[in-house]
Parts: C-alpha cells; structure tokens; sequence
C-alpha cells in the first residue's frame, strides 16, 4: 500500500499523517489560525462549590461549560443537584449561559451490587475464572445490559445535560469480565458494548443524546472488534502524562499515555466530537488525591502547547478537571489566576 501524507499548517507547526496514520509535527514559522473551541470547560466535584462564585468565575473567563463529577456516586451528584446550593448553581449558570454537564464513574449504581446475591450472571468474572461484584459488568449477560438502560434512563431524568451529551463511565481504571464469551474482548471493546446499548435507550428519552466513550487507563486503547455506535464520542483522559513538559515533547519508550494513544483512538472515532479530557487544573490529582491540598503547579506554557496540540488534530472540544479549587484552596492559597489564564487561553490559541 502506497504511503498517504496528509499536511495541514496550524499553529506553531505542521501536521503530518505518517505511514501507520499517526500524527507527526514539523516544525514551521506559519502563524497561528484555528477554528474556535466548541466545548471550553472545567469538571467539578460538589464539594467544590463551597467557593459559591465558581459559575461566575467560569463566565468571567469566557468558559462554556461546567461539569459536576463524583469519583463512585452519580447519588453524590443528584443529591447536590437537588440541594438548595445545588439549585443555587444551577441556576447561576442558566443565568450566565453556561451549559451544565455531569462526568461519572457510573457503573455500580446503574448496575447495583445488591443484585449479586440473585443473579451472578449479571457480574464480572475474573481472572480466576468466579464471578465478582467488584466492578462493571459481565457485557454477555443481556440482563446486564437492560438493568444498565433501564437505570441510565432513570439518571437522566434527574442529571440532564443541557449539551445532550452524557458521560456514564466505567469503573475507575479497573477490570472487566475475563468469562469465556467476555474474555476475547479488550477492557475498551466491552466499555464500547456497553455504551452501544446505553446510548440506544438514552435517545429513547432524549433524542439529542450522545454518549462519551472515555478512553483512559485500561480502556485507552480503541476498539478493534467492536464498531462505536454513530452516537458515541471520544473522551480521551490521558491521567498518566507529565504536566511539566508540552504533551507534544512527551515521547519514548517510557512515555506513559503518549499522543500515539490519541490518534490511534482518532482513527476510529470522529475528530469532530471528540473532547479532551485534561488535568491542567486538578489540584486533587497534584495533591495525590490527599488533604490537605497542594499548590496547583499551573504551568500556563505547558497549556498553550497542548491546546495546539490538540487543535491541530481536530479536537474542537477541550475541559479540565479543576477539582479542589475550593473556598479552603483560595484561603490557602490567594486568589488562583489559573482559571483566568486557563479560558483566556483558548482565545490566543483561536486566532
């Protein structure tokens, strides 16, 4: 087969498709001209809101969109949606224009434990060859697959997105099943199963509805034997990149997370709805999950970089978590600049 190159000029750089369809930069003294980005946004956890201005500080720095998160519990984020703080913010965001979505680890209650004791097919096998309610999901138990609907479409009638767009993850980085009809599917093709079947009954109640595939630690490779259904888009989450050094320079064999993983996953998935799903502001994550908090170590150049690097692939969709930047994080730390930076950053990026 013939080698096919394609070149695009943007930003610092020029893009190049290689042999293996993967993405190349060279470097090139063109000036800086991409589309604006569609999604502009930073990821929440309720707890976050004790810094009550948080939608303004969003609008203030030309954000589109915010996301609530819990790391195990959609209940977690259902019950501050319907708190009076939680209706406060939600409020606070129509008023401002802001677009409200919610990004969950969402497995266990769409697929409640409880029900092991009834029925093991329902669950995961693992490596041992028994069936456990530790994570996900058995993706060959059809049963399985309507609880999962059933129960995705009762959380959407009390977390809709004002997008359309909905995030209804996988356990956290942990396995799936490992059972004879399971086992010759990859971690990402039985993510990609389930999603198939959560997004179908999804636009049964909303028509708009799309679903995020989340490409992240096991499931960060893409699909091979498993077709995405039209309505997924890609979320790609690479937790395991360093954050002091431009993502594009982060190459080698001991480069964890790497930009090959993205454009692998891009070859499978449209361009156009994909969305970045980044860490620039998680103080949670450079706080190792721990309290009390750390100093964000923002590096706003690392950033830029990353912005182009993204844009030049396509990606019009970019959020951040930005989770424990909280009233105790100001109190600790002074007024955080990053955020301003963070959204002022898109426009620079944009021209």
């Amino acid at each position: 087969m013939k080698r096919r190159r394609f070149i695009k000029a943007a930003g610092m750089g020029v893009v190049a498709a290689n042999a293996g369809g993967l993405l190349e930069t060279i470097a090139s003294s063109a000036p800086a001209s991409v589309p604006s980005f569609h999604t502009r946004g930073v990821v929440l956890v309720p707890e976050d809101f004790s810094l009550r201005d948080w939608p303004e500080r969003a609008a203030r720095a030309a954000l589109t969109t915010l996301a609530l998160h819990h790391g195990t519990s959609p209940q977690a984020v259902v019950q501050f949606v319907e708190s009076d703080p939680g209706r406060d913010a939600l409020a606070r965001c129509r008023r401002l224009g802001l677009q409200v979505e919610y990004e969950l680890h969402a497995m266990k209650e769409l697929l409640p434990r409880a029900l092991f004791a009834k029925d093991r097919s329902l669950f995961r096998m693992d490596e041992k060859g028994e069936r456990v309610a530790d994570y996900n999901c058995c993706v060959h138990s059809t049963r399985a697959l309507e609880v999962l609907a059933e129960n995705a479409v009762r959380l959407a009638g009390k977390l809709r997105p004002t997008t359309g767009r909905y995030f209804l993850w996988g356990d956290d980085g942990v396995p799936w099943c490992r059972c004879p009809k399971c086992r010759s599917l990859s971690d990402t093709e039985q993510a990609v199963v389930v999603e198939n079947h959560l997004v179908k009954s999804l636009r049964t109640v909303d028509e708009r509805a799309t679903l995020a595939h989340l490409a992240y630690q096991n499931t960060l490779e893409p699909p091979k034997q498993v077709k995405p259904h039209p309505a997924l888009f890609l979320e790609y989450a690479p937790i395991h990149r360093r954050y002091d050094l431009p993502y594009a320079d982060q190459k080698g064999p001991d480069t964890q997370d790497g930009l090959p993983g993205l454009d692998r996953n891009l070859q499978v998935f449209p361009r156009d709805t994909a969305q970045a799903l980044e860490y620039w502001l998680d103080v949670s994550l450079f706080s190792q999950w721990k309290r009390p908090a750390r100093k964000l170590p923002w590096r706003r150049d690392v950033f830029l970089s990353d912005l182009r690097t993204y844009a030049v692939r396509g990606l019009r969709h970019v959020t951040t978590f930005s989770t424990w930047q909280d009233a105790d994080y100001v109190k600790a730390f002074g007024e955080p600049t990053s955020i301003a930076e963070y959204g002022k950053g898109f426009a620079e990026v944009s021209q």
